[in-house]
C-alpha cells in the first residue's frame, strides 16, 4: 500500500465543512482520513508532506480550458494543458469542444479520455457540442456523447443562436441530466473585436456591446423557465454587470437556484477596456473586456453567490498569431499555470469573500455543475486523492517562459502576485511540487513530471 500523509496544513472542504489545521491521510489512489495521524494505516511506502503554513484543499477544477487537440496541436496539446493545470494547481479540467474536428461525437469524446490516460497528468474531461460541427443547426450526438462521458454540452466560441434550436437542444440535454454552457452573444449585435464604447470609437476598433451577452441569457433563462424544461443552464465568461443583475434575478425563486449557474475568469474579475488602449493582442478577449463598473458588478455577484464557478477560459494560440493587428488577432488568453493568485488578488485581497468561498468556487461548486461531485471536489473518505497544497502568502511574480503550457499568451506576465500552488496530487500521485523540503519519504517527487 502505498500512503501521503499531509501534515498540519489548514484543510479546507467546503463540501464535509472542514476548515481546521489536522492532517490528511491518502492510500491507494482515495482519501482516507482526515484527522491527526502519524503512523502508516499499513506496511508499504509513504511519503509524509509537512504542510505547515499552508492550505490543503480538494484539487482545484476548472470547467472551462481550451486544449486545441485535435486539430491545432501547435497551440496546445492535451498533455501540455493537463502539464499546464496541474502547474497551477488544478487536478481536473473539462475541455472544451471547439478543435478542429469539433468534439462533437462519442469517438472524439473518447479520444480525449485517451490521451489524458496518455498524458497522465490532470484529469481530463471533455464537454461536448450542441450542434453538429458547432454550426448551431442541427444537434450533434447528444445521448451518445453523455454515455461515453462527455460531462456537459456547449458550442462555445460561438452561441446557439436560433431560438429553435436551443428550445430542442435544452429538451434533449435534461434528458441526460447534464448540464448545457452557454456562450452567450447574439452573433448579430456582437462580432466586435473590444466593448462597444467612446474608447472603441476613438482606437478606430469595431464595438461589441453588452446586449449581445445579455440577449441571449434572457432569451435562455425564458425558454428554460417558462416551459419548465429544467435542463441545467450554466452561463460562461460573464463580461457584462447587466448579465450578473439577469442571474440574479433568475437565481431568486426555487427553480432559477437549482438550474441557473454562471462562472467569472481571472481577466473579467481585474482587467477593463482601458487596457485595449495600447493595441496590445494579449489583451482581446470573448467576450471583451468592459468598464470597471462591469469588473464591479462581477465581483458582487462572487460575493452575493450569483456567480458560482470560478474558470479560466485558458485560451492558448501561437505568438505568430498574436503578433496580428488587434482586429486580425484570436481572442484570448491562456490562464491555468497562474489563476490561483489572480482569483486571490481579485477575490480575497480586495476582501469580497475569504479562502473557504473561493475554494468551494474551484472545487465542490465546479465538480457538482458537472456531475463529478461523487469522486471529486471534495475529501470525504473514499474520494479520489486529488489534492491542491496551496501557500496563501507566497509572493512572486508571473513569468510566462516557466509556464507548462505550449502558448505565452497571458497579459498578466510581470505581474506580482500572492498565493500559489506548492503540491499538486492526482489519484494520489504527486503531479507538481515546488517545495521538495517540505517532502520526505519513498516516493518524493520535487518537481513536475512531464
Amino acid at each position: 500500500m502505498s500512503e501521503i500523509l499531509i501534515k498540519n496544513g489548514r484543510v479546507i472542504d467546503v463540501a464535509n465543512n472542514i476548515d481546521q489545521v489536522t492532517d490528511v491521510l491518502l492510500a491507494d489512489g482515495k482519501v482516507q482520513r482526515i484527522g491527526t495521524s502519524t503512523k502508516p494505516q499499513a506496511a508499504g511506502e509513504q511519503t509524509v508532506i509537512d504542510a505547515s503554513g499552508c492550505i490543503v484543499s480538494p484539487g482545484l477544477l476548472d470547467i472551462h480550458v481550451h486544449f486545441r487537440e485535435p486539430g491545432q496541436e501547435e497551440k496546445e496539446t492535451i498533455a501540455t494543458g493537463a502539464a499546464s493545470a496541474v502547474f497551477g494547481g488544478f487536478t481536473t479540467v473539462c475541455c472544451m469542444p471547439n478543435t478542429r474536428p469539433a468534439l462533437d461525437d462519442d469517438g472524439r469524446v473518447e479520444f480525449v479520455f485517451h490521451q489524458s490516460r496518455r498524458a497522465n497528468l490532470a484529469n481530463v474531461y471533455p464537454v461536448g457540442a450542441i450542434t453538429k460541427g458547432r454550426e448551431g443547426k442541427e444537434l450533434a450526438e447528444i445521448g451518445l456523447m453523455s454515455k461515453a462521458g462527455a460531462v456537459g454540452f456547449t458550442d462555445d466560441g460561438v452561441a446557439v443562436g436560433s431560438a429553435a434550436v436551443m428550445n430542442k437542444a435544452m429538451q434533449y440535454i435534461a434528458m441526460t441530466g447534464k448540464v448545457i454552457m452557454q456562450h452567450c452573444e447574439d452573433h448579430e449585435l456582437g462580432g466586435g473585436v473590444m466593448n462597444a464604447g467612446a474608447l472603441a470609437t476613438k482606437l478606430g476598433l469595431a464595438g461589441w456591446p453588452r446586449v449581445a451577452e445579455e440577449l441571449i441569457i434572457q432569451r435562455d433563462i425564458l425558454l428554460n423557465m417558462s416551459q419548465n424544461i429544467g435542463v441545467r443552464y450554466h452561463v460562461q465568461h460573464l463580461s457584462s454587470g447587466g448579465s450578473v443583475e439577469l442571474i440574479r434575478q433568475a437565481r431568486k425563486n426555487l427553480f432559477g437556484q437549482t438550474y441557473i449557474t454562471a462562472e467569472a475568469s481571472p481577466h473579467h474579475l481585474l482587467l477593463t477596456e482601458e487596457s485595449c488602449s495600447t493595441y496590445d493582442t494579449n489583451f482581446k478577449m470573448n467576450p471583451p473586456l468592459r468598464a470597471k463598473r462591469d469588473v464591479d458588478a462581477i465581483i458582487e455577484g462572487v460575493r452575493d453567490g450569483t456567480i458560482t464557478v470560478l474558470a479560466t477560459d485558458h485560451a492558448p494560440h501561437t505568438l505568430e498569431e498574436k503578433e496580428l493587428e488587434f482586429a486580425a488577432a484570436p481572442f484570448g488568453i491562456i490562464g491555468l499555470d497562474c489563476a490561483l493568485p489572480l482569483y486571490a488578488k481579485a477575490l480575497i485581497e480586495s476582501e469580497a469573500i475569504d479562502w473557504p468561498h473561493m475554494l468551494a468556487m474551484m472545487t465542490i461548486n465546479s465538480a457538482r455543475l458537472v456531475g463529478l461531485d461523487a469522486s471529486k471536489g471534495h475529501l470525504g473518505f473514499g474520494a479520489d486523492a486529488d489534492v491542491t497544497i496551496i501557500d496563501p502568502n507566497h509572493a512572486w511574480t508571473v513569468d510566462v517562459k516557466e509556464f507548462q503550457s505550449k502558448s505565452r499568451n497571458c497579459p498578466f506576465d510581470g505581474w506580482k502576485v500572492k498565493g500559489r500552488a506548492l503540491t499538486t496530487i492526482v489519484g494520489g500521485q504527486v503531479k507538481m511540487n515546488l517545495d521538495a523540503g517540505r517532502m520526505k519519504g519513498t516516493r518524493v517527487q520535487p518537481v513536475l513530471m512531464v
